[in-house]
């Protein structure tokens, strides 16, 4: 792999790049903060896409327009004299020492879980006022509900066992169903949710990822039904003209596909 002198010019490259750009290009001389934001979301999305592909030629070229995007905004703060990519550099570089306390300090941790409590601990001690504050209000709430558990757990408001967590989706999805048959639509949701939440729970403590094991199900089912569409075509039959039957002959199809 590159060296450090290597890596360091080839950041510093980029720097200047982003200095000429945005002097003399007219898209990114106008672009703002606030410009920025959405595209940034889509560059991060895209960046998880590949990695959930184990396409790392393409996480490569993702990493490269995220961090462009963390350069841009950088570039951006200098001109207002608020920040520069040295301010943002440092300010990573001291919370990482300050919240790493069994490296760069004389503090001992038995495991992963104990720096996740100090962690927790920490962020309190810097004038958080909850443990909670941490988590992006604009999160999709699948990922904020699983970020939201493992914060907490850092504090010890966790399930001793998993058995125990598996009961309180039971009765979670006990509760939906009562609702369900009273017909109460805006009971149905928030009960809907608290299976959704308890769910996210206990694929926590199955050390799975919900984000990612619901979009692996996505990709598959997107997978099938594209298969059957072309199946459809080949037969030069629309689907909305097909019986459930005759598509899920296909679909059983799709299924032994490999994967």
């Amino acid at each position: 792999m590159n060296s450090r002198p290597t890596q360091l010019q080839a950041f510093e490259r980029l720097l200047n790049i982003m200095d000429d750009l945005r002097e003399k290009c007219p898209w990114d001389k106008k672009q703002t903060m606030q410009s920025l934001r959405h595209l940034t979301i889509e560059e991060t999305y895209e960046l998880g896409d590949a990695i959930l592909d184990n396409d790392l030629n393409e996480v490569k070229k993702e990493l490269g327009d995220l961090l462009l995007h963390l350069v841009f905004y950088a570039k951006i703060g200098s001109e207002t004299n608020d920040f520069d990519i040295a301010d943002v550099c440092n300010e990573i570089c001291e919370k990482l020492i300050h919240r790493h306390p069994h490296i760069y300090s004389d503090v001992v941790v038995k495991d992963e879980e104990e720096v996740k409590q100090n962690w927790e601990k920490l962020k309190l001690k810097e004038g958080k006022k909850s443990v909670l504050e941490g988590v992006p209000k604009s999160l999709p709430a699948l990922v904020k509900a699983s970020r939201i558990q493992d914060k907490v757990k850092g504090v010890g408001f966790d399930w001793e066992e998993s058995h125990q967590v598996w009961d309180k989706v039971q009765e979670e999805l006990a509760e939906l169903q009562v609702e369900v048959e009273a017909g109460d639509q805006d009971k149905i949701e928030a009960e809907f949710g608290d299976v959704l939440f308890s769910m996210i729970n206990y694929a926590r403590f199955l050390k799975v990822n919900p984000e990612d094991a619901l979009e692996r199900t996505n990709k598959k089912f997107i997978k099938r039904f594209q298969y059957l569409e072309s199946k459809a075509g080949e037969l030069g039959k629309p689907l909305m003209d097909m019986t459930l039957a005759e598509m899920d002959v296909f679909w059983e199809e799709a299924k032994r596909l490999p994967k």
